[in-house]
């Protein structure tokens, strides 16, 4: 495979979601040593949770922003590999409520 997704669990408890062409350990090791100055470098220790090969970075790229715009229930329930729940939560997002309605 030419490329990753990612999903790491850092110190906090969050979750961040990231790709790479380099190996996965490899870059796994830089978010712990603090190679990178971003979202993970001040929640060290990160822990590797899911990781999917892709065979193009623009597609591992398209799945990484995808999935960052996802809750966190269905982040944990791609990680647990519950595609049933996975599909429901997709299901029971609720449209956007209107606005309220003012009287006169």
């Amino acid at each position: 495979m030419n490329a990753w997704l990612y999903i790491l669990r850092c110190s906090d408890g969050s979750y961040y979601t990231g790709t790479t062409r380099n190996s996965l350990d490899m870059r796994v090791a830089q978010h712990n040593s603090g190679t990178f100055r971003g979202y993970t470098f001040l929640r060290r220790p990160v822990e590797l949770r899911f990781a999917q090969p892709f065979d193009r970075i623009t597609d591992a790229i398209a799945a990484e922003r995808q999935i960052k715009g996802w809750s966190r229930a269905k982040k944990e329930a791609l990680m647990k590999g519950d595609f049933a729940l996975l599909q429901e939560l997709a299901r029971s997002r609720s449209p956007c409520p209107s606005s309220p309605q003012t009287s006169s």
